[in-house]
Formats: structure tokens, sequence, C-alpha cells
């Protein structure tokens, strides 16, 4: 990775120093209660980094989408208190962020004292990047570290606005593994080198699947994007999601891509996904009429499996069928398994953040890969060949 980070810092540049560090803290909420920590356990390292340096600890994030106000479902006082078991240390929380009050906070913390403040989101300026917000946040610490990869492909006041106004601004261990990660993967990755895709739509894969071809030995499909593929074959796809506008799309993929694409060979189909007492696998080129598919087959779930443990690299984003609900989350339970294996046997594991993400952890196997991406949307327009704002926006190592 070519942008500085925290480990790039002189002592003297950390000790003493207000580290406004912004992080992704957007977790899933049941009232109060925080139902997956993975993002906030994900952003530790750095903070516990910078806080062994002697910084004093001011804290940035969004959580979910509150139309540019307060509204006190999205508050990040819960996040606070789980903050403080994780570090093993008192954690404030000042329900404010662009304040005279908020600077008078970070200005009172002392060496290795963690303030987190209130919602980014709850200001109008954040998602314009409006140029007052980002200086407001700029006020707030002498040095700043993004570490929020999830929100990377943003261009907002606090993830590329206020590093106009602050320097140093670098990155943190987490921006850097990820950035580490998928970058290796894309420049230059052990091979065999595949890639598996799944999710519902090829539409928001498309520039993926472009950006990965000329890279790969094998592209897998999988999820409900593979009837799109199925339509563009002339297949019986029944009741299942098609885009009827991307199907000449596909067959121009099927045609380019040749030996390289690989479509599941069978698929577990029933009448809905709330009869799955009535599913059952067929060939591809027997989906019936009044039903839809709803995962890979077994058959293909087999074969991926085998394609995943002769790689070196394997990147995965995106379900292979509705994984929320079995017996449809087979197939990709399939995948998160061989991956494990091929982990275990040294092959460089990725899981590209989002719902595959959220299935390997669900299967206790998020620890038994090389790497689970945080972010869901920045990993696709990484892997896109998109530039992130919010690392664009960070210093540039010394060359």
């Amino acid at each position: 990775m070519n942008k500085r980070t925290i480990l790039d810092l002189a002592p003297a540049e950390v000790k003493g120093k207000r580290a406004l560090v912004r992080v992704d803290f957007n977790v899933p909420l049941d009232g109060a209660t925080i139902t997956d920590d993975t993002r906030i356990r994900a952003a530790v390292p750095t903070l516990q980094a910078l806080r062994k340096g002697g910084a004093r600890l001011v804290i940035l994030s969004h959580l979910g989408r509150p139309k540019a106000k307060p509204e006190a479902k999205y508050s990040l006082a819960p996040v606070a208190t789980r903050l403080a078991e994780l570090l093993g240390a008192p954690v404030k929380f000042l329900g404010e962020t662009d304040t005279d009050v908020a600077v008078a906070a970070t200005k009172a913390l002392h060496d290795g004292d963690v303030l987190l403040l209130e919602n980014t989101r709850f200001l109008p300026g954040e998602e314009k990047n409006d140029e007052a917000l980002s200086k407001a946040f700029a006020r707030l610490g002498d040095f700043y570290v993004n570490d929020a990869f999830g929100a990377a492909h943003r261009a907002h006041a606090s993830t590329a606005g206020v590093a106009k106004f602050l320097r140093p601004a670098v990155a943190g261990l987490l921006m850097q593994k990820e950035l580490d990660y998928l970058g290796g993967a894309l420049e230059h990755p052990g091979r065999p080198f595949i890639a598996i895709l799944g999710g519902s739509k090829i539409s928001g894969k498309l520039d993926v699947i472009e950006a990965l071809l000329p890279k790969v030995d094998g592209l897998l499909i999988g999820g409900a994007m593979a009837c799109t593929f199925y339509k563009a074959m002339g297949f019986e796809t029944g009741t299942s999601l098609v885009e009827p506008d991307r199907v000449e799309m596909a067959k121009d993929l099927i045609e380019r891509a040749g030996f390289r694409l690989t479509l599941p060979h069978d698929a577990t189909v029933a009448p809905s996904i709330e009869v799955g007492s009535k599913a059952h696998a067929v060939k591809r080129d027997a989906i019936p009429a009044g039903e839809a598919m709803l995962d890979i087959g077994p058959d293909s779930a087999a074969s991926f499996g085998r394609a995943i443990s002769s790689a070196k690299t394997i990147l995965w984003n995106g379900p292979m069928g509705v994984f929320e609900t079995p017996p449809f989350d087979q197939g990709t339970l399939a995948v998160a398994n061989a991956m494990a294996a091929a982990t275990a046997k040294g092959a460089t594991t990725i899981v590209g953040g989002g719902d595959s993400a959220a299935a390997v952890e669900q299967a206790g196997l998020a620890a038994k890969m090389s790497h689970v991406s945080t972010g869901g949307g920045a990993s696709l327009e990484f892997l896109e060949g998109k530039t992130l704002p919010g690392v664009a926006a960070l210093d540039d190592k010394a060359a």
C-alpha cells in the first residue's frame, strides 16, 4: 500500500497528540443492543496501538441512515459501552460533534484517553462533503487517521474532506490490511486465482466481472444472478429473479469469458422461499416453470468446492442462495467450508464484505479465512478499479 499508516508516524507525532480517528461503527442495533460487533472489534488494533503510543483518541463514525438530523435510534451511545468493554478502558461519549463543546472536550483529554463523538450523519454537511464541516472536524484533532474502510468509497466530510485541513492524514491498521489484501489479490495473486461472485443481481456486479475477468484464472457465478445467464443461454428460469435488460450483456460475457466462466450445473428450486420443505435439485436446463432457483445445487456446490481446493488465491463476494433461510444456505455454506479448508492448506482467501461476510460470520468460519473485509460497497468499488475518496485523501508514502 502506498499510503502512510499510523506505523509511519514518529513517536513525537503521536504522544500527547489528539488522534482524530474515523472508524466504521455502523453496526446493527436491536433497540440499544448491538447484534453484531464485528466492525467495532475490527477497529480495536488501531485504537490500542494509538493509545499505546500515548495518543488522545477522538473517534468519529456514522451509524445507519439518519436524515442529516439527530435521531435517537441512531445514537452511538450504545457503541461507547461496547467499545469500553473491548478496549478494557473507559470511553467517554459526547452527544455532539462539530461544536466548541466538542473541541473543549478533546482538549481536556489525557494521553491514552478515548472520546467517542456523536453520529457524523446527524450533521447536514457530512454527506455533502461540506468544507465548513470538514474544517470543524479538523479542529477536533492534531492528526487524522482513517480506519473506516467500509465508508472509504464515500466522499464525505469525515472520510475525505477533513484530510484537506488536518495533516498528517494516515491509514489505520484495518484500512492498511484491507488495501493490502484486496490490492495484493489484484496485483500479484498466487495462482490459480479464482473469484466467486454471487448475490441476486448481475447489474450490481457487472463492473466487478469486467474488472476481474482479465485477472482471474476462473470466475464462478452463483446466486440468483446466475439466472440472468441461464436466460441468455435460452433456459427456462421459472419464477427466478432475472434481469431482462441484462440478458444481452450476459450473453456477451459468456462469449468473451469462454472456459474461465463457470455457471452452476444444477439449481436448488422451490415454489417459494417459504416452502423450504419442497426444495429439490434440478439440472440447470430443467427449472420448472412455476418454481424459482433459490440456491446452487449440490453438484455445483461440490464442483465449486473442488475449484476452491485447487486455487492459491480465492476471492468471494456474494452468497450462493438465500442463505438466511435454510435449506437454501447449503451452497453458501459449502463455499465457506471449502474456503476455510483452502486457507488451512495455505491459500489466500478473501471474503469481500456484505452478505458473504455475514454468511461466514454466521457459519462461525470468519476466523478461518485469510481476510474478511468490513466493507461491502467499498470492497466492490476497489475491485472494480475505482479510486476510493477516503483512501485518496490520505498522505502518500515517500517514494
